[in-house]
């Protein structure tokens, strides 16, 4: 009996639902392996923007990732763009090109001077800045795609956002020498990303995704201590307001593999230093994995055969409950054929 064609939303909650915990393909309850790689750069090329405007203007953000979408059949659009919204809605200083993301200005961190915390004004999401813009583009994908694909927002994770508030450097030295301040830091931040997850989720988005990239840099122990009861809060409180949660941390996250399984997200994106077979391994066969071939070596430099075999030997390793995608964002510079290989193998397995 041929098997249903079900929408890439029907497709993605029918995973996250646990129909492919089976990694028998036949008597799972999705049709093809769902697609969701994170596009940024490459989006905002693909529609001959430069990325300034794909990161200031909703409008150009929804129309590049629709034109991802579309032609390379992913199964999602997202509001994803840069980690500085956030921190700029603070006042923190921010660094912006003409072509390329928003960073975060280190050498002039807003809380260099951890006294300053106690007077910080929570911002208002619906203020009329970054954060705001995002939330327009949730609203504008909530028109234009909500009847098909899955609309992913985006916050960032507790260790991520301290690090652009406080300065990656010196929030290193904090959890030795100043961890009352990490928490009350951190407090600042699961607040204010729940405020952000609210609006995305009241605007329309049905997946919450969090980048919390500095998680990867300060070991198991600090990161039991001081960053999983904060990222178990925020992801807990997404739960709460309706949204389901797709956890990503860059780097090599060998470490703290355990304690992201425990978290309790929807969907888990490993970075390709953390091999789906160690992810597979700790965080047992019900989690859904995400990931994660090589997006430079292998994706953008790689032949056509070798992006398969990658892909192939990720699938291998998650079993079911897999979702196909890159390791980290798809770089601009990836050959579009390269990338069609994903979309390939998603469609065919």
């Amino acid at each position: 009996m041929t098997k249903k064609k079900l929408s890439s939303r029907e497709r993605v909650f029918a995973m996250l639902k646990g129909g492919q915990v089976d990694p028998a393909p036949r008597r799972s309850g999705v049709d093809h392996l769902p697609l969701m790689p994170i596009t940024m750069q490459f989006a905002g090329d693909l529609i001959g923007r430069k990325y300034y405007d794909y990161a200031m203007d909703h409008k150009v953000l929804v129309e590049g990732q629709l034109r991802v979408a579309e032609e390379f059949d992913f199964d999602y659009v997202s509001c994803i763009s840069d980690p500085t919204r956030e921190a700029a809605d603070c006042g923190a200083a921010i660094i912006y090109k003409e072509d390329s993301p928003p960073a975060i200005d280190n050498q002039n961190a807003l809380l260099a001077d951890k006294t300053k915390l106690a007077s910080l004004k929570m911002p208002d999401v619906l203020g009329g800045g970054r954060m705001h813009d995002r939330v327009k583009a949730a609203e504008l994908f909530k028109d234009k795609a909500a009847n098909d694909k899955i609309i992913e927002g985006w916050i960032e994770g507790p260790c991520a956002e301290g690090a652009d508030l406080r300065g990656i450097n010196t929030i290193m030295m904090d959890f030795y020498e100043e961890p009352e301040f990490i928490r009350e830091l951190f407090e600042f931040v699961i607040e204010m990303e729940l405020n952000f997850a609210r609006c995305q989720i009241e605007a329309g988005v049905d997946l919450i995704g969090i980048g919390d990239a500095a998680a990867s840099l300060i070991g198991p122990k600090l990161y039991e201590e001081f960053v999983w009861p904060y990222e178990k809060r925020l992801i807990d409180g997404v739960h709460k307001l309706g949204a389901a949660v797709r956890l990503h941390i860059c780097g090599d996250t060998r470490a703290i593999l355990e304690g992201m399984g425990r978290l309790g997200c929807e969907i888990v994106d490993l970075d390709y230093l953390a091999p789906i077979s160690k992810g597979r391994e700790k965080m047992g066969p019900a989690q859904v994995l995400l990931g994660n071939i090589d997006p430079v070596s292998v994706l953008q430099d790689g032949t056509a055969e070798q992006v398969y075999r990658a892909i192939e030997q990720c699938h291998k390793e998650a079993g079911g409950n897999f979702i196909v995608g890159a390791g980290c964002e798809v770089t601009r510079s990836t050959p579009h054929e390269n990338l069609r290989v994903l979309t390939d193998y998603a469609l065919s397995h």
